[in-house]
């Protein structure tokens, strides 16, 4: 008589891709582990998310980002203008332009 076993599939060989450096994350590990990304950025500072082996995305602290995207008030500007040595200089400005207003019927 002939006895067949049930054969098991191979198991997988382990993943042979070297480990990213300190304070870069694979996209599939910084899916699965976020909260651990989130607290490194607080006590690490920028952390960096790699797609295919290049780097994609920096995930910052909201203070950084904010401090790094400047106010929006043109105080930069303004300031830039106020201590230029030509502030002598008059600036022409060319006349406004004025286009007809087309009638609407409501």
């Amino acid at each position: 008589m002939t006895r067949f076993t049930k054969s098991t599939p191979a198991a997988k060989p382990p993943s042979r891709r070297p480990a990213p450096p300190p304070g870069h994350w694979l996209l599939q590990d910084a899916k699965a582990r976020f909260s651990e990304l989130v607290r490194r950025v607080r006590s690490d500072g920028p952390q960096h998310v790699t797609v295919h082996g290049r780097d994609e995305v920096v995930v910052i602290a909201a203070e950084d980002f904010r401090r790094l995207q400047g106010e929006r008030s043109g105080k930069a500007l303004v300031d830039a203008l106020q201590s230029s040595s030509h502030r002598d200089v008059d600036l022409a400005l060319p006349p406004s332009v004025t286009s007809p207003v087309r009638g609407v019927r409501l």
